[in-house]
């Protein structure tokens, strides 16, 4: 884990689910963790660092991140083929 002002506070269980202990993460890594994986499957599979870095799609991200610097902040795209929030439908 990495310290600066491009760091983020990643609850390894989400707090929604009960979590309080957290650690300073990259704010790309941080945010391709958020949108790769929902709450219940951070809560119930990815409780480590380990655990994550064994997913095959973070693998795949740290070998690309780890080519940028420090610095680098960009956004990362949402890997599950949607967006985590339900379109809205409209009423009839």
């Amino acid at each position: 884990m990495i310290e600066g002002p491009n760091v983020n506070r990643h609850h390894w269980v989400p707090k929604s689910k009960g979590g309080d202990r957290a650690s300073n993460i990259h704010v790309v890594c941080h945010r391709m963790l958020n949108r790769t994986f929902s709450e219940r499957d951070l809560a119930n599979d990815y409780l480590t660092p380990e655990a994550l870095r064994e997913h095959p799609e973070i693998e795949n991200f740290i070998r690309w991140v780890r080519r940028k610097p420090r610095e680098f902040i960009d956004h990362a795209r949402a890997t599950r083929g949607r967006d985590k929030r339900r379109p809205h439908r409209r009423r009839r």
